[in-house]
């Protein structure tokens, strides 16, 4: 067939392929096929290279016109459709629309804020106001008050997220790493306040620590803290009141214990565990939940409170901890995952 011959044959199925066109899809592909960077048009093009030299100058103008009449017909089609061709109109996304409700699901607040009511709520019942305070410390609040010292292991780097260089900034900046911070901020406002304890306060909220991720470890978790400071407030007073906590809150069957422990920041200390069933199918077993113990004096005097005239008592628990022995949540990661599958279940 002449060279002639093809171009003729393909302007005729261009035009024909271009008339049953009739929605922007069928457009793009169109398009492509013949327009396109690799389409049947740029293909005859590359054919004058072939032709003898004194018939290119006939050839190359009519594939021009060729191409020409391709797209202007291509134009006036797309015209017709309304569109660019590029994309169906009906595919467009309208952001500032209201979106689509599905009547019969009824949110709720997640698992963790649900739980942190509950707390709070039994915390009050035993006579603990709320405090809370901020996320961003400083390692006079994180560390220095809590009788924490600059050779502890819990002050590394490697162990905090720093927002400045502790080697370099007298008083860095860090996330919290234990809503501790959230005690001596309470305590030296009473001081400063002018005012005497008794202070009885608890205070939940998020901290951060690198640690790797397990079905037992988070980066970032939430924690219960609590302060009691009064006349003659003993161990006595601190295991009676986790006592009563376990039990408003996991029921009269709760069990606790208390194991010897060290914490900078309370003298006596100790870890206090929680007999629950983190699964449905297992009997219950013991679970490390905080620590606690009897306020370091050392804690008291850098507040400003005379640790010869009060003392007080301390704990502090991981509500992710508490939420998986309540549900039966063998994970922690799924709280923190949005699966709306798991959320609904609880």
């Amino acid at each position: 067939m002449r060279m002639l011959d093809q171009l003729e044959q393909l302007e005729r199925e261009a035009l024909t392929d271009l008339e049953g066109v009739d929605t922007s899809d069928a457009l793009e592909a169109f398009r492509v096929a013949y327009l396109g960077s690799k389409g049947r048009l740029k293909s005859a093009m590359s054919w004058i290279k072939d032709v003898p030299p004194q018939q290119r100058k006939d050839i190359g103008q009519r594939a021009n016109q060729l191409k020409q009449a391709v797209e202007q017909a291509f134009d006036t089609t797309r015209g017709s459709l309304g569109g660019s061709g590029a994309a169906p109109a009906a595919a467009v996304l309208d952001v500032t629309a209201p979106g689509r409700i599905d009547t019969n699901a009824v949110g709720r607040r997640h698992i963790i804020s649900r739980v942190t009511d509950d707390l709070l709520e039994v915390c009050s019942r035993l006579g603990f106001a709320i405090e809370r305070g901020p996320e961003l410390e400083d390692d006079e609040h994180n560390f220095v008050k809590l009788n924490i010292p600059p050779e502890h292991p819990a002050r590394d780097p490697i162990d905090n997220f720093y927002v400045d260089d502790p080697a370099t900034t007298q008083t860095p900046r860090m996330l919290r790493s234990q809503t501790s911070t959230v005690q001596i901020r309470v305590m030296e406002r009473v001081m400063a306040e002018g005012r005497q304890p008794p202070i009885k306060i608890v205070s939940p909220g998020r901290v951060y620590r690198p640690d790797t991720v397990d079905a037992t470890h988070s980066f970032m978790f939430h924690q219960l803290e609590a302060l009691y400071i009064d006349r003659n407030v003993s161990m006595v007073d601190l295991k009676t009141t986790l006592l009563q906590f376990a039990r408003a809150y996991f029921g009269e069957q709760a069990e606790i214990r208390l194991r010897p422990s060290f914490f900078p920041f309370t003298e006596p200390s100790a870890e206090f565990d929680m007999k629950i069933r983190l699964r449905p199918d297992e009997p219950a077993k013991w679970v490390e939940l905080g620590g606690c113990g009897m306020v370091d004096p050392a804690v008291l005097e850098a507040c400003g409170i005379d640790s010869e005239e009060w003392t007080g008592f301390a704990w502090g628990m991981g509500i992710e901890r508490l939420a998986m022995g309540k549900y039966g949540i063998p994970d922690i990661r799924l709280l923190f995952e949005n699966d709306i599958r798991f959320l609904k279940q609880l």
